[in-house]
């Protein structure tokens, strides 16, 4: 959830200051991207353009880590590595839920499963994993590097890619040589318990043209979250509940084990064939939240509370050659489930307090029972995705890609509100005592071709022009609500016809939606010498619309985002310098919008036209041998350029009445600013590497990352009642040495232990959820995510 924001561009002067100030110091600035020769940078090779190139030479903009990189920032997940990419900010409540956002897009959408798609796309290698509910949290081990472009991406990557792609590369299987490592870590977390991490690859070529690499992890994250004694009294029936059950310290802690297994197989000199494998077990017990009005990471839970996410994705990539052209096949099937229970019962205590429900949760008998409700959640997702290009020779003045894309992702959702005991007049059919129940099937279909075409006019001169042809059609089937002895506007009453998902009693929901379009994008780089570059560059992205599951809601329509931006890429001193940056101006038109409506439903509309001006800038210097410092930073003013109607018409004329003759009203006027996403947010990193004797590598390491304020809900009278998150400031400090193969380094992130709001959730059973201060007769009790608490840790390696 969000806040009202009350600072103006003075935020953003005090983060510049900042940065600028730890410049000035060795233990200060954001890490190199790769190995530096002596006195210099190294070249970062990436593949953003789906071609390999100099990071200076492609005119996006982009960020990479490479692998030692990762290693050196301590990140092992996704909120580790997102944290030093200055245009990107996430809300999460947990492992696996993150909500990922570039340049300011972002409307607050909520990620239920009925809505929206990511306004950013994930991928691992060459397929897509983004899921709708949250982006896939692949433990970094063994990546060759992480990528980051910002900006729409809807040529080369197509929907959900509309303000932004992230991509993790993984190492590949490597014929030439033997190679492997094992890496150890012990870790104590503030107010939490201890932690660990076991993790380790071999490289083992089985001749000289095939190779396997397998990859394994073992990771234990410390809880630090307390669930205290509390109790409450449901009024209508004064029956007390207690949190005694489940009583526990440190209760969110979390376990995760994985792996990689690759094969590569060099058929000859042209042709390659990679089937690969990857998976993951995370079980996350407990809640991530803290209960506002207890202590400090504290909450009260009336009910067990864990999640797991378990995915895996195998995958096949061909590459090849055709005459002089390059070809690529990348195919991959993914499966993942991430079965929950939550806690539900504020909802149930609130709707009690508030409207007397409780009166109507019986027993066979007749008798008035404890309203105490929680949630079973068993999601299930499938998606195969294929892509096929080719790409003509590289070295030549007129330079091509073209390619075909196809996906299929199914959402099997199934969620169960329960409470015990309930009697079998108001139990949804079928099930043991479920209050409610949601039993759906959605299906996201895309099918695109693209193709860009680069004409290299004189030596210094390049123009690019680039199209994307797409359909989707996306359809949601299936039950969701009440059994017919308990309502009579919602659930069994309205079903249509018989079930057409396995365990929903009938069928009350059955639509689809589809749509054709085309992306196009235009590049203009004009290059000085082999140091610096500028570009000019219209893109554009978008967002494929959807079904609303609520009767009478017409499907919310497709977003798209206009992207016009200058940039530059730049390298000086011999290399010792680096800088980099662009300035961009979005234009997002029929911004999708989601929020609950009545029963909790989530409802998506098209909630007007937005506009992002902003600029995004990284340095990096080596000063010295063995001396780097670097900074990076964004800036993004977001903001609605027409009003937000409750009712939404093409005109958004908020005088207009919504269906039936309602009222329309204003939910947020023109020149509102657009939530999640501070207007500034930047880090510095500084790292000095020196010889220690005749054969001890030793280093220190310093890095300070801050984010400005933020408000997390697009409706201005909601907004209020939510408050502010404020700015905040994070320091790391790392030392280690190294001699031949071996490894040792004492770290700790969050040094200062703080605990600032990331994001904020209420089960509100209106849309107004009292005070954030605490429990209110009104309505709701809050709960702030924050960030991970000061972590000190020891990591021992080796290499062989």
């Amino acid at each position: 959830m969000g806040v009202h924001e009350k600072r103006t561009a003075r935020t953003a002067v005090r983060g510049l200051l900042l940065l600028s100030t730890s410049l000035a110091f060795p233990l200060a600035a954001s890490a190199q991207t790769a190995a530096a020769p002596e006195g210099g940078l190294g070249d970062i090779i990436i593949t953003a353009t789906k071609t390999s190139q100099n990071l200076q030479d492609v005119p996006i903009s982009v960020q990479a880590f490479d692998t030692q990189t990762l290693s050196n920032l301590q990140v092992q997940s996704f909120n580790d590595y997102v944290r030093f990419l200055p245009s990107v900010t996430f809300q999460s409540s947990g492992p696996g839920t993150a909500k990922v956002y570039f340049r300011g897009v972002s409307s607050g959408e909520n990620a239920n499963h009925s809505t929206s798609q990511p306004t950013v796309g994930i991928y691992l290698d060459e397929l897509p994993v983004t899921t709708i509910s949250g982006a896939v949290d692949v433990h970094v081990y063994d990546l060759a590097r992480v990528e980051a472009l910002a900006g729409p991406q809807g040529t080369l990557f197509g929907a959900s890619s509309m303000a932004g792609t992230i991509r993790l590369i993984t190492n590949r299987p490597d014929p030439s040589a033997f190679s492997g490592a094992v890496d150890a870590e012990v870790n104590t977390v503030a107010d939490g318990g201890i932690g660990g991490v076991l993790e380790g690859f071999v490289n083992v070529p089985l001749s000289d043209r095939i190779a396997v690499r397998a990859v394994g992890w073992y990771k234990k994250d410390a809880g630090y979250i307390d669930n205290v004694l509390q109790t409450r009294v449901y009024p209508t029936s004064g029956i007390t509940a207690t949190t005694a059950p489940y009583v526990k310290k440190d209760y969110n802690d979390v376990e995760t084990l994985g792996g990689r297994l690759a094969l590569g197989i060099e058929l000859d000199d042209d042709w390659t064939i990679t089937p690969s494998i990857m998976g993951q077990k995370q079980k996350a017990n407990g809640f991530f939240g803290e209960e506002t009005g207890l202590d400090k990471r504290q909450v009260a839970q009336y009910n067990p509370e864990w999640g797991r996410d378990d995915w895996f994705q195998a995958a096949l990539t061909i590459e090849g050659k055709i005459g002089n052209w390059d070809l690529v096949y990348a195919g991959g099937y993914m499966k993942r489930k991430t079965p929950a229970d939550s806690d539900y019962s504020d909802y149930a205590y609130f709707y009690d307090s508030l409207f007397g429900s409780g009166a109507y949760i019986y027993d066979n008998a007749g008798n008035i029972i404890s309203p105490n409700q929680y949630v079973k959640s068993r999601p299930r997702y499938s998606r195969q995705s294929h892509e096929l290009r080719l790409t003509s020779p590289q070295d030549q003045p007129v330079r091509a890609i073209v390619g075909l894309f196809y996906q299929r992702q199914q959402n099997d959702i199934e969620e169960h509100y329960v409470i015990d005991g309930i009697a079998d007049s108001i139990t949804v059919t079928g099930t043991d005592s479920n209050i409610w129940l949601t039993r759906q099937r959605r299906i996201d279909r895309d099918y695109a071709a693209f193709g860009e075409l680069a004409w290299d006019i004189n030596d210094q001169l390049t123009l690019t022009g680039g199209a994307r042809v797409y359909k989707y059609k996306n359809s949601l089937i299936g039950f969701f609500g009440y059994s017919a002895g308990f309502s009579s506007k919602t659930g069994e009453s309205q079903c249509f016809a018989p079930s057409e998902v396995d365990g929903a009693p009938c069928t009350n929901l059955d639509r689809t939606t589809s749509d054709t379009g085309w992306l196009p994008k235009v590049n203009l780089t004009y290059k000085f010498n082999d140091d610096a570059l500028v570009y000019a560059t219209f893109s554009r992205g978008f967002r494929p619309g959807g079904v609303n599951r609520r009767g009478g809601l017409e499907p919310y329509l497709s977003d798209q985002l206009d992207n016009f931006e200058l940039g530059w890429k730049t390298s000086w001193a011999d290399n010792s310098v680096r800088f980099n940056g662009a300035i961009y101006q979005l234009n997002w038109r029929d911004i999708q919008f989601s929020a609950l409506g009545e029963n909790g439903l989530t409802v998506v509309t098209n909630a007007g036209d937005g506009r992002i001006r902003g600029f995004e800038a990284d340095l990096t210097w080596v000063p010295a041998p063995g001396f780097t410092l670097s900074a990076s930073g964004s800036y993004n003013d977001a903001k609605l350029v027409t009003d937000f109607c409750a009712f939404a018409n093409p005109d958004q004329d908020c005088t207009i009445p919504g269906p039936g003759g309602l009222a329309n009203e204003v939910l947020a006027p023109s020149g509102t600013r657009l939530p999640d996403t501070p207007r500034f947010k930047g880090n510095a990193v500084g790292r000095y590497e020196w010889t220690m004797g005749s054969d001890l590598d030793a280093h220190v390491q310093g890095a300070i990352i801050y984010e400005g304020s933020r408000n997390g809900d697009l409706r201005v009278g909601v907004r209020d009642i939510v408050g502010d998150f404020p700015s905040y400031t994070q320091v790391d400090l790392s030392a280690g040495v190294s001699k031949e193969n071996w490894s040792f380094e004492l770290y700790a992130t969050n040094l200062f232990d703080s605990n600032a709001i990331t994001s904020r959730s209420v089960q509100c059973p209106e849309t107004t959820c009292g005070d954030p201060d605490g429990l209110t007769a009104s309505g709701g009790i809050f709960y702030n995510y924050t960030l991970r608490p000061r972590t000190i840790g020891l990591k021992l390696g080796r290499r062989f």
